[in-house]
C-alpha cells in the first residue's frame, strides 16, 4: 500500500543520529531536540508485520500528543510541538531501559500469567480468585526491561531494577508516583468517554538537566488497553470476552492464526482487505478515546510532506 510510510531515511540539518524503534523512528537534531517520526509500522508480539497501517502513525502521534497536554500539569513531558501529523519534537532526553507498565484490571499478560498458575508479577501478588478481565484491587506496577529492535520485553521487579543499579532509588520513586498519577488521570479521562483504561505502559527520560520527563507514547491503543464501560460489569458476570479498544483484535487474530512471535513461527498473510479493517479500527479508537471526529492527512506523498513540515519546523 502506497499510502503508509513504513521506513523513512531523512536527513535533515544537524542531524547527529537515527534511532529506528519498533513504530518510530528518532532524529536526533544537534545533540538537543529528537525528531519523532511516527510510521505506519504494526508491531504485535515483539515482531514488525510485513505491511503498514494507513493512518496509523498519525492516529498514534496525535493522540500521544493531546494526552501529553492533558497531562502536563501532573507530570513533565518531553514534547516540544508537532510540525506533522506523524511528528513529534521534543527536547532530547536520555530514556530510562523499563517501561513503566501499571495495570487496573488483570487482562492481557497478567491473565496468561494467572492462568499459568502464577500468583505474583514483577514481584507483585495478585490475589486469589480472580477471573480473567477483574479489577484488581489497587493498580499494580509491573515494570518490563525495554528490548532491542527484535527483542522480547522481559517483566522484572521493583527489587532487580535496583538490585541491578539500572534505575536508581530515588528516581524510581519518582517513576512510580507519575506513573500512578497518569494512569489514575488517565482512568479518568476514559471514564468520561465512556471507557475503562485497562493497563496501559509509560516510559521516562531524563533531560539535559537532569529532569525527568514523560517520552514517547501515552494512553494510545499501542501502549494501552481499554474496555468500553457499558455492560462491562454484565460481561465479566456471565464469563464473556470483554468489549476491547486496543491492538488486542490484532493479537487474537494472530494468535488464531498460529502465531504469537515464538521461534519458527511465520506471520499469516495480511490481505488488503485486512489491512483495511485494521485502519478503520485504529481510526475507531481514536475517535472514541479522544472524543474527536479523525481528520485524514494527506498521504498521496507522505514523506515529502513530513519533509517539508520538519525543514520548516527547524528553521
Amino acid at each position: 500500500m502506497s499510502n503508509t510510510i513504513t521506513d523513512t531515511n531523512f536527513n535533515f540539518p544537524g542531524q547527529k543520529s537515527v534511532y529506528k524503534g519498533k513504530v518510530r523512528e528518532v532524529y536526533n537534531i544537534n545533540d538537543d531536540v529528537l525528531v519523532m517520526v511516527a510510521t505506519d509500522r504494526l508491531s504485535a508480539f515483539d515482531v514488525v508485520m510485513p505491511k503498514g497501517i494507513p493512518y496509523k502513525g498519525q492516529i498514534l502521534n496525535q493522540i500521544a500528543t493531546k494526552m501529553m497536554k492533558d497531562t502536563e500539569d501532573l507530570v513533565p513531558n518531553w514534547l516540544l510541538d508537532t510540525p506533522d501529523p506523524n511528528v513529534a519534537v521534543g527536547h532530547l532526553c536520555e530514556p530510562f531501559k523499563v517501561e513503566m507498565v501499571i495495570r487496573g484490571y488483570m487482562s492481557g499478560h497478567a491473565a496468561r500469567e494467572y492462568k499459568a498458575g502464577k500468583r505474583m508479577l514483577c514481584g507483585v501478588p495478585m490475589p486469589e480468585g480472580m477471573k480473567e478481565n477483574d479489577k484488581f484491587p489497587e493498580p499494580i506496577i509491573t515494570p518490563a526491561t525495554k528490548a532491542e529492535m527484535g527483542d522480547h520485553d522481559e517483566d522484572i521487579s521493583r527489587e532487580d531494577i535496583l538490585v541491578k543499579g539500572i534505575v536508581s532509588e530515588a528516581d524510581y520513586l519518582v517513576l512510580e508516583d507519575y506513573t500512578r498519577k497518569l494512569f489514575q488521570r488517565g482512568s479518568e479521562i476514559a471514564a468520561k468517554r465512556g471507557l475503562i483504561l485497562v493497563d496501559t505502559k509509560y516510559e521516562f527520560g531524563k533531560t539535559k538537566d537532569g529532569k525527568i520527563v514523560l517520552i514517547d507514547e501515552i494512553h494510545t491503543p499501542d501502549s494501552s488497553r481499554y474496555f468500553y464501560a457499558d455492560g462491562y460489569q454484565e460481561r465479566q458476570d456471565r464469563g464473556e470476552a470483554q468489549k476491547q479498544l486496543s491492538k488486542e483484535f490484532v493479537r487474537q487474530w494472530l494468535i488464531s492464526n498460529n502465531f504469537q512471535g515464538l521461534e519458527g513461527q511465520t506471520v499469516p498473510f495480511m490481505s488488503d482487505e485486512y489491512i483495511e479493517s485494521v485502519s478503520e479500527r485504529y481510526i475507531e479508537l481514536y475517535e472514541n478515546i479522544t472524543g474527536e471526529t479523525f481528520v485524514k492527512a494527506d498521504v498521496s506523498n507522505i514523506q515529502v510532506r513530513i519533509e517539508k513540515n520538519v525543514l520548516a519546523y527547524l528553521k
